[in-house]
């Protein structure tokens, strides 16, 4: 139950909490998922409500093509920068799990020193995770209809280490790709500017990623 004019919800066994309102709760509410990341409490509430058929305003098309030196180009010429959390905090967390793994495991110490290299990852993921709702949102609201590569991230991101009897090739280069892949957030990206768009009465259409990449933009 949300008692949003007093900032308050109340959980079973817990009673009346405080909370800070992110934005209201419109429609008849649901359900309420309660879950701890980075060692902060957060409230997901599930509201129904009927809302009209949308109307795009939008009248543009674009293409995007999606990669690592820029997360995104556009078939209109522009392109948007990639973000490179993980990277950017990459020396950070890897100082914080060195930390970790000199302490005596299940110990205070080490709980502590595991608690810092949550928050780390928390923070990574969280702006990671901002940088791509603006540019989704950005996106959606100036476009009726976008085309992206229909990409298997999960086979592209794959391990090349092979076998004991059949050993990879450039195992350490394939390595720094997969972590670049996965740093961008493609798949976040694709999920979120699918339903912004539905939302705007908008499309995403995927399709083959064969000769997307071009060096021209209007090719």
């Amino acid at each position: 139950m949300v008692d949003q004019g007093n900032s308050r919800i109340r959980l079973p066994k817990l009673g009346w909490i405080g909370y800070r309102n992110s934005r209201p709760v419109t429609g008849a509410q649901r359900n309420m998922t309660v879950s701890c990341t980075g060692g902060h409490w957060y409230a997901s509430i599930q509201a129904q409500q009927e809302v009209d058929e949308p109307v795009p305003e939008a009248k543009t098309a674009v293409g995007i093509d999606v990669g690592i030196t820029r997360i995104a180009t556009l078939s209109d010429a522009t392109y948007l920068e990639p973000l490179n959390s993980f990277e950017h905090h990459q020396t950070r967390l890897a100082k914080a799990q060195q930390s970790m793994s000199r302490k005596v495991r299940f110990s205070r110490n080490w709980k502590k020193a595991k608690a810092k290299v949550n928050r780390i990852h928390a923070g990574i993921a969280n702006a990671r995770r901002d940088y791509l709702h603006k540019a989704s949102a950005t996106l959606s609201k100036n476009h009726v209809l976008v085309a992206i590569e229909d990409l298997q991230v999960k086979n592209m991101s794959k391990s090349a280490a092979g076998t004991a009897d059949q050993p990879g090739k450039k195992v350490r280069a394939k390595a720094g790709l997969n972590k670049a892949i996965l740093d961008q957030g493609w798949r976040k990206f694709r999920r979120q500017l699918d339903y912004k768009l539905s939302w705007r009465g908008g499309w995403l259409v995927p399709v083959a990623p064969h000769h997307t990449s071009q060096a021209c933009p209007y090719c």
